[in-house]
C-alpha cells in the first residue's frame, strides 16, 4: 500500500463533508463525491465507491450528514446526502487538525502545499 493510499484513508471524512458543505441544501450522491474528489486531485485521489459508501454509512451513522433517496423520471433511485449542523462543527474541527498536520509537515519535512 502506497503513502497516498494511507493518507487517503484518514481523509475522506474530511473531503467529503467539505464537498457536502460546498453543494448546501442540494446534496451530493456518492457517485458524485467520488467523481468531484478524483477531478480536483487531478486524479491523485480515487475512491472506489464500495470504500466511499462505507464511509458515508459511517458519517451518517454519526449524524454528521443526512441522506434522502431521490427519484428522477429514466433514472434510477439515488441517494442525496447533506451536511448536518454536527457534520459543520465537525469539519471546522477536521480542517484546523489537518491545518496543523500540514504545517507540522512542512516544517518536519519540508513538504509545501499550494
Amino acid at each position: 500500500m502506497s503513502s497516498i493510499d494511507e493518507a487517503k484513508r484518514g481523509s475522506a471524512e474530511v473531503l467529503i463533508l467539505a464537498l457536502l458543505e460546498e453543494a448546501g441544501d442540494t446534496g451530493l450522491h456518492g457517485y458524485d463525491l467520488a467523481r468531484l474528489i478524483e477531478a480536483r486531485s487531478s486524479g491523485t485521489l480515487k475512491f472506489t465507491l464500495a470504500s466511499l459508501y462505507t464511509t458515508l454509512y459511517r458519517l451518517e451513522e454519526r449524524v454528521w450528514i443526512r441522506g434522502r433517496w431521490v427519484e428522477k423520471a429514466g433514472q434510477r433511485r439515488r441517494r442525496y446526502y447533506r451536511l448536518t449542523d454536527n457534520g459543520t462543527k465537525v469539519l471546522a474541527t477536521q480542517r484546523e487538525d489537518w491545518g496543523r498536520f500540514v504545517a507540522a509537515l512542512s516544517q518536519v519535512a519540508g513538504v509545501r502545499y499550494a
